[in-house]
């Protein structure tokens, strides 16, 4: 078995493993330096005997362990390794081991492009579609809240009906983001979940957005991953990620980040940092937004180019399409559940 773990900003790590009997019966790491060469040579027999089902805190102990006295680990850490361990042992899959499609657009009714996020993950966990990541463009602005989220906590009714503001639900957690069309960069990533395991929840949200950082580095946005799920500059919160899984075998990676923002509209809309009117959902976090006009002069589909070429040169991705029958499955999604009251004011 061959375990792999790409560390976001870091070098990749690799195992060669074998196990016999549910136990770890050989271990040979590669693809990043230690110093001297031969210290990995005990934490790789440390390894040997350890069962098959080990969590990673535990593999992460067996390495530290038995790695040489005074050997330094460049670049990584004994939990990196782990995690290769456990993705080897877990059969994870890899990036490079997916064929990916890239979706952008088209322009869409807000509540459709909700819908879509679990509409299209049906059809890539039945084979009908490859993994991908879309790139979102709607018609109206909207206000999008997480799927744990109190309509009543995080919205001002006034201010949705004065600015004309379309209210949805996603299927995803995290919190409440307003986005008007030309002022966001919406993206949705749908891939089976063995893409993410042996990772953390907290180790996902920067290995799946990895090609989002260094395409911002690439025009020159600066940001950083400030756990648990933000892109931030040092001045503000750029955007946020949020997830979810499906025992079908896939997940969906969602992620909305400012490219600029109408402040006071906003704040006209959101209830966001004010006191609960419910006790229950989950509460936005109070965060400056600090938006990518504020650091580049470009425009949103220039960042948006830049975007779609990082993900295609780095996984070998082709451009894809929506068809009218997954626009129309989508709207039919809304009839029953994403358009209706019951799901947009459900209380969690």
């Amino acid at each position: 078995m061959r375990g792999e773990y790409d560390i976001p900003g870091g070098p990749r790590i690799i195992v060669d493993l074998e196990a016999e009997g549910g136990r770890i019966a050989s271990a040979r790491f590669s693809g990043f330096e230690a110093v001297p060469g031969e210290i990995l040579e005990g934490a790789s027999r440390s390894l040997i005997g350890a069962s098959s089902d080990a969590g990673v805190k535990e593999l992460a102990a067996l390495i530290e362990g038995g790695l040489a006295p005074g050997g330094v680990l460049v670049g990584v850490t004994a939990a990196d390794l782990a995690v290769a361990v456990k993705r080897g042992l877990k059969r994870a899959v890899n990036w490079r081991d997916l064929d990916f499609d890239i979706i952008h657009g088209p322009e869409l009714d807000p509540v459709v492009n909700v819908a879509l996020d679990e509409t299209l993950v049906e059809e890539v966990a039945s084979g009908r579609r490859r993994p991908f990541v879309r790139l979102w463009e709607w018609n109206a602005p909207q206000v999008v809240i997480g799927s744990f989220q109190s309509y009543t906590n995080e919205v001002h009714p006034d201010g949705v009906e004065r600015h004309g503001i379309i209210v949805s639900r996603r299927v995803s957690g995290g919190g409440a983001m307003f986005m008007e069309p030309a002022n966001c960069i919406t993206f949705s990533l749908v891939v089976p979940t063995a893409l993410v395991e042996g990772l953390s929840f907290e180790q996902s949200y920067p290995f799946l957005d990895s090609w989002v950082m260094e395409a911002l580095a690439s025009v020159g946005v600066k940001a950083m991953y400030v756990p648990l799920n933000d892109i931030a500059s040092e001045r503000g919160k750029i955007g946020g990620a949020a997830q979810k899984r499906w025992s079908n075998g896939c997940m969906l990676h969602h992620v909305t980040m400012s490219y600029d923002v109408d402040s006071a509209k906003m704040k006209d809309v959101l209830r966001t940092g004010l006191d609960r009117l419910m006790d229950k959902g989950t509460a936005s976090a109070v965060k400056h937004v600090d938006p990518m006009r504020s650091q580049i002069d470009l425009s949103r589909g220039e960042v948006i180019d830049a975007m779609i070429r990082t993900f295609a040169q780095k996984y070998r991705a082709r451009r894809g399409a929506l068809s009218d029958e997954d626009i129309e499955t989508a709207k039919a999604r809304c009839a029953v559940k994403f358009s209706t009251p019951e799901w947009i004011h459900r209380v969690p």
